[in-house]
């Protein structure tokens, strides 16, 4: 095993405000933040390699155990169904949601597989003497599907599903539940002793130049930050919308800012508030007990939580899948109006909300999750039935829409239209 690379100094550019810094060695358990619009730019765990391993190895088998059991298991008039993993979207398939059974495959099962295994192959790989070159555009996927591992908000689809079955039929949770409640707090975990900086230290080929950035060249046009990885780079010559660069690290493509950053959220925004109508309108729900029942919007389901008097349910309902679209739609609207007319107030203030809307978008998802588990569960014919709307096909198509608008804004461009422009080193 070759040495480890110690901590040292780095140039950093604040993917928050665009502000060149230099961020000093890190001590474990330290956090480094922008001093001008305090996004995070590196947190130091210095945990041993053999500690990521084995957790992202339980999270493998966690995962795995889960996707091979029953979740649930439901009773009613003398008929019992059990549910697994892939009969949520089985069911979607059968009412012809093959879209939407597509999307929550993939944000349950294929994402945090291939997140875990990328993980996994990189942290054992990464201990050879010369590392292969491809475990840096590996990691580099394992960090962009990162968004889309929604085990967490998974786990809390199955205790929503599993509040609202109360009334309804006799519920057990079986091995499945459990597993995937381990999964959550061993994923969590594991993302939070992951040093992500030291692994690509690790990888990183250039030598002494490793993890850290030599002062710049003054024939060097510009500098830029790699989106992926971090890692600042110099540029020989402009960086110009046509022109093609590599982070020499990661592979990834390099620009001073995200291209056509403005036009390409406003579309997706408009997209998504457009979609945003027949998600609320047509029903997400039809629940039919004895033949009596019709179906129900999200605002619809939301009500009917509050008349049955499971207040925390209908907030967390009410929270996910009404107040988070529209802080979503609102939030990116008013970033981007507010680069397009140059607005200088309330900086720092727009920098943390476009940080909370792309945090916050993915737990949209609870309510997808809900209505597969239901649809899968309880088919009861004349006795008691749900079965998924079409609202919810239009609402999975919001919260999509909306988490690829936040990926694709650049909050650096509100910092360069107020005028308060960072200037690249090799300006300096």
């Amino acid at each position: 095993m070759r040495n480890q690379p110690q901590p040292a100094e780095r140039l950093r550019e604040c993917p928050g405000c665009g502000l060149f810094q230099t961020v000093p060695a890190l001590a474990p358990g330290m956090t480094a933040q922008c001093p001008r619009c305090s996004t995070t730019l590196e947190r130091a765990t210095r945990r041993p390699i053999d500690h990521s391993v084995a957790l992202n190895l339980t999270a493998l088998v966690l995962l795995v155990i889960m996707c091979s059991t029953t979740l649930m298991t439901v009773q009613k008039a003398g008929i019992s169904l059990s549910a697994r993993l892939f009969s949520g979207p089985a069911e979607l398939v059968r009412r012809d949601m093959a879209e939407l059974a597509v999307a929550v495959l993939f944000v349950t099962v294929v994402a945090p597989l291939f997140k875990l295994l990328g993980t996994l192959y990189v942290l054992l790989r990464q201990r050879e003497a010369a590392p292969p070159r491809h475990l840096c555009r590996v990691f580099a996927l394992v960090e962009r599907l990162g968004p889309w591992s929604m085990i967490e908000v998974f786990v809390f689809g199955v205790f929503v599903a599993y509040v609202k079955l109360g009334d309804l039929v006799k519920i057990t949770l079986d091995v499945g539940v459990y597993a995937l409640l381990a999964l959550t707090v061993v994923i969590i975990w594991a993302d939070s002793a992951l040093d992500r900086e030291a692994i690509w230290d690790r990888l990183d080929q250039r030598g002494d130049a490793r993890g850290r950035c030599a002062p710049p060249d003054r024939r060097t046009i510009e500098m830029a930050g790699c989106e992926v990885c971090g890692l600042v780079s110099s540029v020989d010559g402009p960086m110009e919308a046509g022109a093609r660069h590599r982070c020499p690290r990661c592979g990834s493509a390099l620009h001073p800012r995200k291209p056509d950053s403005v036009a390409r959220t406003w579309a997706l925004v408009i997209a998504a508030a457009l979609l945003y109508i027949p998600a609320n309108y047509f029903p997400v729900l039809t629940v039919m007990q004895l033949g009596a029942g019709a179906p129900s919007t999200i605002l619809g389901g939301v009500e009917e939580l509050v008349a049955s008097r499971m207040y925390p349910l209908a907030a967390l309902v009410f929270f996910a899948s009404i107040a988070v679209p529209m802080l979503k739609l609102v939030g990116l609207s008013v970033m981007l109006v507010s680069t397009q007319t140059g607005q200088s107030g309330w900086l720092r203030d727009r920098t943390r909300l476009y940080h909370v809307v792309r945090w916050i978008g993915r737990w949209s998802m609870i309510d997808i999750f809900m209505e597969a588990l239901l649809g899968a569960l309880v088919k009861f014919g004349s006795v008691v039935t749900i079965e998924p709307g079409i609202g919810a096909v239009a609402f999975c198509g919001v919260v999509i829409l909306t988490m690829f608008a936040a990926e694709t804004f650049d909050p650096r461009l509100m910092w360069d239209a107020a005028g308060r422009h960072a200037v690249s080193p090799a300006a300096a």
